[in-house]
C-alpha cells in the first residue's frame, strides 16, 4: 500500500463535509449509517487500507472478517463493494440487488453494476442484462456497450443495424487485449452478414503488429477456427511457418483465402523483429501470392518499423505501397514521422508532397488529431509559399477562399490555443504569442459549497488522503466525468458545466491533491484558468534551488507536472520516486555528484531532498546535451542514452539533417516518451508565462535538433 499522506486537519474538514453531505442522502442509506456502530477514526481508516490490500490479493475470507469494523466508516462502500465484488461469481441476484439499493447513486453502486453486467455478458445472461442495463450510468466500458448491442441484435432493439454495427466495429478494433463481449458481437454480426468477415482478419492484422497474438487468434477463430493451429505456429516462429507450414496450409485451402491472410499474418509478426528478412521473404516468395491490398499491408507494415527504428529505408517500403487507404491510421502516422524526418542535404525540408499524401489517407476520426491538423496545414504552407492573408482570430471559414493557403489558415484556427503543444504551435504559426489566458470570474460561494457537498468528491478525497489513490482517483473521476451534479449519466444528460468543474478542481487544490485538481481543471471548454491547470506547489523550494543551479524554474515545474502532478509519494512501476520521479541508482548516483551527504534512499520521498536531486540530476541532463530542453526531457524519461541514438547520423556514414525540434519529437519511438517531451514543453512555456507575466514561445524552446557534434564530450556515466 502507499504510504498515507498524513494531514489531519484536511480529513478533519473531510470527515465534517462528508458528514454534511451525506444528510442530502436518501432516508434509506441514511438509516443504514444510523443503524451502524461507531468506529474511531484512524482505527477504520487502517481497516480500510487492509481491506485494499486483502482485496489485491483476492484474500476473500479476510475482507469477509473486516467488513463489519468498516461500519460507518466515510469509505464504508468501498469497503461493502471490495467484499463483494471477490465473491461476485458466487454472490446471488439478490445479494447484488440489495448492494445497489444500499449504496444507490454513488461511484460503488455503478461500479459493481458494471462487474455484474459482464459476468452476465460471459453467462449470456441476456434478460438479466437488459434489465439491469438501463440503470447503468457509467456508459464508458466498451465491452458492456458491444454485448448491449449484441442483445438489441438478438432482439431486434431500437439502434439503427449500421449504427449498431459501427459501434461495434469501432470498439472491437480498438480492444487491444481478447475480451468476450465485443469478440462475440462481432462474430454474431458476421454470421448474421452484418458484418464482412474481413473485419475479422484485419482485427487479427491489428492484434499481430502489436505483439497480441492471443487476441489475433481469438478474430481468427471466427471465420477461420480450423487455423487455430497455425495461429499458434505462427505466435511461436513466424519465419518457420512461412518456410515450411504455410505450404502445408496452401495444399490444404482450396480457395487460398486462408492460406493468403495466414502468409500475412506471419509476415506482419516478423516484420515487427526483422525488416530486411521480411522484405526478402515479400519479394521473393510471397508477393505474387499476396492480393495487392494484402501486399500493400506488408509494405505498410516493414515501413513502420523502418520508420520505429528511424531508418532512411522507411519512405522506399512506403513507396511501394500502391494505395495508402489500404494502410491502417498507425502505419500513415508513421509514415508522416518518416517524411518530415527526411530532410537531408539533398533534400533539405521534409517531404511535404507524402505529409498530406498519407494524412489525407487517415480515418475522418484520425485526423481530427491536433498533430496531424498542424502537419497538415504545414504542408499545405511549404507547397504554397505565398505571402499569407490576414486573418481575423475569430473570423468564420467561409469567408475565406478556398486557396491551398487559406485552407491552411484555417486548420490552424482549428487548433491555435494557449494549451496543448500543436494548439500553441498553431498559435504561433500565424503570428501570436503565448499569452496566459484572462483568470475566469471568481467561484461564488454557492458554488464552492455544492462541490464541498458532493458525496463522491468528498469520498474520493477522503480515499486519496489516508492512502487509497487508485480508489480515490477513480471515484473523482466518476463525480467528475461520468456522471452530471446530479449522479445522472453524463452520457444521456450531460456533464458538468465549467463553472462546476472548476468549483471541483478549485476543492481538489485547496486540499491539495493536485493531480485531481489539475485533471479536472483541463477539461473545461469555455473557459480557462491557467493558475488551477497550472500550480505552483513549493514555490519557494522550487525556485531557490533553480536559481541556485541556474536552471529555468518554468523548465523544472514543466517536467514536476508531467512526472509526478505534484504528488508527493508518487511511484511509478520502475521504481521511481517523489515528486521528480527519481529511480533508486540514479538518486544514489546524483547525490553523490551534487555532494549531498548523508543520503539514504528512504530519504528520496522528503521534499527538500527530491527536489535537490531531481534538479541536480536535470541540470546534468540538459548540461550533456547543450542546454537543449526537448533532448534533456527525453533524457530525462528514457535515459540519456536513447536520445543520443535518436539523433545519430543516417546509415551509410552520411550526416543525419538538422531538424525542427518538434519534427524530432514527433518521430520519438517511444509513444510515453513522444507524449511527455511534447508536453513538458508545453508545460514550461505556460509556467513561464505564468512566473513573467510576459508573452512566450514554445519555438523558440523547441529549437532545432541535428546530428552530436563529434567536439563534444559526453558524459557516459550519466545513469
Amino acid at each position: 500500500m502507499p504510504t498515507p499522506i498524513r494531514t489531519p486537519s484536511i480529513l478533519t474538514l473531510l470527515r465534517q463535509s462528508l458528514a454534511a453531505a451525506l444528510c442530502a442522502l436518501p432516508s434509506l442509506l441514511l438509516s443504514v449509517h444510523a443503524a451502524a456502530p461507531k468506529t474511531d477514526a484512524s482505527k477504520g481508516d487502517e481497516v480500510l487500507t487492509e481491506m485494499a490490500s486483502a482485496f489485491k490479493k483476492g484474500d476473500k475470507k479476510r475482507l469477509t472478517q473486516l467488513l463489519p469494523q468498516a461500519r460507518n466508516h466515510p469509505l464504508e462502500p468501498w469497503a461493502a463493494y471490495w467484499e463483494l465484488r471477490a465473491r461476485l461469481s458466487e454472490a446471488s441476484a439478490r445479494e447484488v440487488q440489495d448492494f445497489l439499493t444500499r449504496n444507490a447513486g454513488s461511484y460503488q453502486e455503478d461500479r459493481l453494476r458494471n462487474d455484474w453486467l459482464l459476468l452476465l455478458g460471459q453467462r449470456r445472461d441476456w434478460s438479466a442484462f437488459a434489465a439491469e442495463y438501463p440503470n447503468y450510468r457509467m456508459r464508458d466500458d466498451r465491452e458492456v456497450a458491444c454485448y448491449q448491442l449484441l442483445i438489441e441484435h438478438l432482439q431486434g432493439g431500437p439502434t439503427p443495424v449500421a449504427q449498431a454495427t459501427g459501434v461495434v466495429r469501432r470498439n472491437w478494433l480498438a480492444q487491444r487485449e481478447a475480451d468476450d463481449g465485443c469478440t462475440l458481437a462481432a462474430d454474431r454480426l458476421i454470421e448474421a452478414k452484418k458484418l464482412p468477415p474481413e473485419i475479422a482478419w484485419r482485427k487479427a492484422r491489428l492484434a499481430m503488429d502489436t505483439n497480441r497474438p492471443r487476441a489475433a487468434s481469438q478474430a481468427v477463430a471466427i471465420v477461420a477456427p480450423q487455423a487455430l493451429g497455425q495461429m499458434q505456429v505462427i505466435a511461436s516462429g513466424a519465419a518457420k511457418y512461412l518456410s515450411t507450414a504455410a505450404r502445408e496450409t496452401i495444399a490444404t485451402d482450396k480457395t487460398g483465402a486462408i492460406a493468403q491472410e495466414l502468409a500475412l499474418l506471419a509476415l506482419i509478426r516478423l516484420a515487427t523483429s526483422d525488416v530486411e528478412t521480411t522484405a526478402q521473404l515479400l519479394n521473393q516468395k510471397w508477393a505474387e501470392r499476396l492480393s495487392t491490398e494484402q501486399r500493400n499491408w506488408v509494405w505498410g507494415a516493414l515501413g513502420k518499423q523502418a520508420a520505429l527504428n528511424l531508418s532512411s529505408t522507411a519512405l522506399s517500403y512506403y513507396a511501394k505501397v500502391t494505395q495508402d487507404s489500404d494502410l491502417s491510421d498507425d502505419m500513415l502516422g508513421w509514415k508522416v514521422r518518416a517524411a518530415l524526418r527526411a530532410s537531408n542535404p539533398t533534400h533539405p525540408n521534409p517531404r511535404w508532397p507524402l505529409v498530406a499524401q498519407a494524412i489525407n489517407a487517415m480515418s475522418e476520426e484520425a485526423r481530427k488529431d491536433p498533430a496531424w491538423i498542424y502537419w497538415s496545414a504545414r504542408a499545405l504552407l511549404a507547397q504554397n509559399p505565398l505571402p499569407r492573408p490576414a486573418v481575423a482570430a475569430s473570423g468564420p471559414a467561409g469567408t475565406l477562399s478556398n486557396t491551398p493557403m487559406a485552407q491552411a489558415l484555417v486548420l490552424l484556427e482549428s487548433i491555435a490555443a494557449p494549451t496543448g503543444f500543436y494548439e500553441m504551435l498553431a498559435l504561433e504559426e500565424l503570428g501570436r504569442s503565448i499569452n496566459a489566458p484572462a483568470k475566469p470570474t471568481p467561484l461564488s460561494t454557492a458554488e464552492m459549497l455544492a462541490a464541498k457537498q458532493n458525496v463522491g468528491l468528498n469520498r474520493a478525497l477522503y480515499a486519496i488522503l489516508i492512502g487509497l489513490r487508485p480508489e480515490g482517483v477513480r471515484e473523482w473521476n466518476y463525480a467528475t466525468n461520468l456522471v452530471n451534479s446530479q449522479g445522472q449519466s453524463a452520457s444521456l444528460h450531460g456533464g458538468l458545466t465549467d463553472r462546476e468543474l472548476l468549483a471541483a478542481a478549485q476543492f481538489a487544490c485547496d486540499s491539495q491533491v493536485w493531480d485531481r485538481c489539475i485533471n479536472t481543471s483541463e477539461r473545461t471548454r469555455s473557459v480557462i484558468d491557467l493558475e488551477q491547470r497550472y500550480p505552483l506547489p513549493f514555490k519557494d523550494a522550487v525556485l531557490k534551488r533553480s536559481r541556485e543551479i541556474e536552471l529555468d524554474p518554468a523548465y523544472v515545474y514543466g517536467l514536476i507536472r508531467q512526472e509526478s502532478r505534484f504528488i508527493m509519494d508518487a511511484r511509478s512501476h520502475v521504481g521511481a520516486s517523489g515528486l521528480m520521479q527519481v529511480m533508486p541508482a540514479t538518486a544514489r548516483w546524483t547525490a553523490k555528484k551534487i555532494g549531498l551527504v548523508g543520503f539514504t534512499g528512504d530519504q528520496i520521498t522528503r521534499q527538500d531532498i527530491n527536489i535537490a536531486i531531481g534538479t541536480g540530476y536535470l541540470k546534468l541532463v540538459l548540461d550533456d546535451f547543450a542546454g537543449s530542453l526537448p533532448l534533456a526531457a527525453a533524457a530525462y524519461n528514457a535515459g540519456p542514452g536513447r536520445p543520443r541514438k535518436w539523433r545519430a547520423p543516417n546509415e551509410g556514414g552520411t550526416t543525419g539533417p538538422v531538424l525542427e525540434a518538434a519534427i524530432w519529437a514527433e518521430n520519438v519511438p517511444f509513444n510515453e516518451t513522444r507524449d511527455y517531451v511534447k508536453k513538458v514543453l508545453a508545460n514550461t512555456t505556460l509556467y513561464a508565462a505564468l512566473i513573467t507575466g510576459q508573452p512566450q514561445s514554445l519555438k523558440a524552446r523547441l529549437g532545432t535538433i541535428g546530428p552530436r557534434d563529434a567536439g563534444i564530450t559526453v558524459d557516459r556515466e550519466l545513469p
